[in-house]
């Protein structure tokens, strides 16, 4: 029989197993989870059973949603069942259910993803998710919400706990955060759901998600990645508990829909999206009234083929017969148009689209759009945060070094970096920028979203000519003037012939993050991530304390110093009891100190990576 995978498990699920072991048995779990890799396989009447030696087996019955959402949907044949170490390391080794996962409301409309982009686009952020931990829906109905209220106090207790929890995970580590740390962070990920902090419930979840993957090695995770997302969690988490976020901290389990009256939007270009828990789809920016950006997505099930598929898909707004590639290059004019306060469109029953022309890069108002300095559109994406903000700028192609493009922004900008958006083998992004570094010195105009982890970095989704340029781009004219690089293949007759000689010496260019000794505050945090607190304490120990602060402090750095120092010194405190006896050091304070630099190291490179800009 083929093995089967498991189906995913609702986190209060797996909390609640974890709960009912012994001390004893706790200690077994992260061995007995690990076992049960390729066990699985397909039951009668849609089960899956996962056996343990000869006479032991694990049953489990999905709902109508395909994941587990109650305790009695996972039954084991052993004696000791419920309490059994078997029932929980199924639960344990199975995939966390998104949040939104409902059995009265299976597949269909409202699944979603947890955010994280799949591979190699983990390092482009996927747009923004429609709902709290999920990726951007297809167009439906537009909810509207009322203003959040105050928090209650049931809020904060849950807040509290969550911070408690996500301070002993952090303390433990990847090394140390095995099945029972995770299943205590998805106890207090629920408690939150339940009181209605579903934003701090996802990034719990990518918390959990991100242990996970680290733990098996897995190759779509980053140690970068889940740094981040342990200081987004200790930071929304501290915010509430101590009651000084505002009621909108709290998130909303859908996503707020205003009505816009009558709104006409002209395409920009489509990008491909993939989530690292199997969706996949499309997103169409498009430019509406005085330059605000939108977007219209269509995300469900089905991983790279869903992408690569949905990208001529129907758009489901208001009734338009028009797909997203006709839609990227094309136009809408909307009647009771509903609008997100981040751009998304949504597609109420009074929503009415009609298609329209769209417009050339080249002709107004899209051409505004590269018109504007450089650094002063990043600065606006970089405070925006949104998935929204794109950047376009005109550049002169300087050739291909390492894994990735260096480009010269005409008009005497600065040197930048053209990074692929989303290097899944089966898109063409790849293809598509290595093909452009084969024309050096070609004119090329940009639209793309700027990385703020990367010193003028740049991640294009569309290209096109520069209007007046000789040397540039020459695509067909049903492209209107650009090329959406995750769909759309360039081939060589879409570029002029070489004239230009041999390629430029390439330039180096300024990096003030990589000049910066701030690499040694991120490595600090991240040995913490990965190690936990011991790992910390070891790393600063003696004079290697010594050797982290002073570069920092001679760099002008004092306050990263500062920080550093507390942590180390936080790490490596070893109280004692009133006999003399060491005791387990606190982890709200460890984990205070450690967001606390995470914090200051994060403002300090977008401030450095903003600098690159000019």
């Amino acid at each position: 029989m083929s093995t089967e995978p498991l189906p995913s498990v609702a986190p209060e699920v797996l909390a609640e197993a974890v709960e009912q072991l012994t001390t004893r048995l706790r200690k077994k779990l992260d061995a007995a989870v690990a076992e049960c890799a390729g066990r699985a396989t397909a039951g009668p009447d849609g089960t899956v059973e996962v056996p343990f030696g000869e006479d032991t087996l694990v049953t489990l019955r999905p709902g109508p949603s395909g994941a587990v959402t109650e305790p009695g949907q996972v039954v084991c044949s052993c004696l000791l069942a419920p309490r059994c170490l078997h029932r929980a390391a199924v639960l344990g080794a199975a995939p966390i259910a998104d949040a939104d996962v409902d059995v009265a409301h299976p597949a269909g409309g409202s699944a979603a993803a947890e955010a994280g982009v799949e591979a190699g686009a983990a390092e482009a952020p996927s747009p923004a998710p429609e709902r709290a931990g999920g990726p951007p829906r297809a167009a439906g109905s537009a909810v509207e919400d009322d203003v959040p209220p105050p928090l209650t106090p049931a809020q904060v207790g849950a807040a509290s706990a969550l911070w408690q929890a996500a301070a002993e995970a952090l303390a433990a580590g990847v090394t140390a955060g095995g099945t029972v740390v995770q299943a205590e962070l998805l106890r207090a990920a629920h408690t939150a759901r339940l009181a209605g902090l579903p934003r701090a419930e996802a990034a719990a979840l990518r918390v959990v998600r991100g242990l996970r993957t680290a733990r098996g090695q897995g190759r779509g995770q980053r140690l970068s990645d889940l740094t981040a997302a342990f200081r987004e969690l200790l930071a929304g988490a501290f915010a509430l508990a101590a009651g000084v976020a505002g009621p909108e901290a709290a998130g909303g389990g859908r996503r707020a829909y205003e009505r816009g009256g009558s709104l006409r939007v002209l395409g920009l270009c489509r990008e491909p999206v993939l989530s690292a828990t199997g969706y996949g789809g499309v997103t169409t920016h498009l430019l509406g009234p005085e330059g605000a950006l939108h977007t219209l997505s269509d995300v469900r099930p089905g991983g790279v083929g869903r992408a690569k598929g949905a990208g001529t898909a129907s758009v489901a707004l208001g009734g338009a017969v028009l797909d997203h590639a006709g839609l990227a290059r094309g136009g809408l004019l909307i009647a009771g148009a509903t609008v997100s306060a981040d751009g998304r469109l949504g597609a109420g029953r009074g929503v009415r689209a009609t298609p329209v022309r769209g417009v050339d890069w080249s002709e107004e108002p899209v051409a505004a759009l590269f018109a504007r300095p450089v650094r002063e559109a990043v600065a606006t994406a970089l405070e925006a945060g949104a998935e929204t903000a794109l950047v376009g700028c005109d550049v002169e192609v300087l050739g291909a070094a390492d894994d990735h493009l260096l480009a010269r922004v005409l008009g005497g900008g600065p040197l930048v970096r053209l990074r692929v958006a989303h290097p899944h083998p089966e898109l063409p992004h790849t293809a598509n920028l290595r093909r452009i570094g084969g024309f050096p010195g070609l004119a090329l105009r940009v639209l793309g979203r700027p990385d703020p982890d990367r010193a003028a970095t740049l991640r294009p989704l569309a290209v096109g000519p520069v209007p007046g340029a000789s040397y540039t781009p020459r695509l067909p004219e049903e492209w209107r003037g650009r090329a959406d690089l995750g769909y759309d293949r360039l081939q060589g007759d879409h570029f002029p012939r070489p004239g230009r000689g041999g390629p430029a010496p390439m330039p180096s260019g300024p990096d003030p993050l990589a000049d910066a000794p701030l690499w040694r505050v991120r490595r600090l945090l991240e040995t913490g991530v990965a190690g936990g607190r011991r790992a910390v304490a070891e790393a600063a120990r003696a004079g290697d304390r010594a050797a982290l602060a002073v570069p920092l402090r001679r760099a002008g750095l004092a306050g990263a110093a500062d920080l550093a120092e507390g942590l180390a010194a936080e790490a490596d405190r070893r109280p004692r009891d009133s006999f003399g006896r060491l005791v387990d050091a606190s982890s709200d304070a460890y984990a205070r100190a450690w967001l606390a630099s995470a914090v200051h190291l994060e403002a300090a490179e977008r401030a450095l990576v903003l600098a690159s800009w000019s």
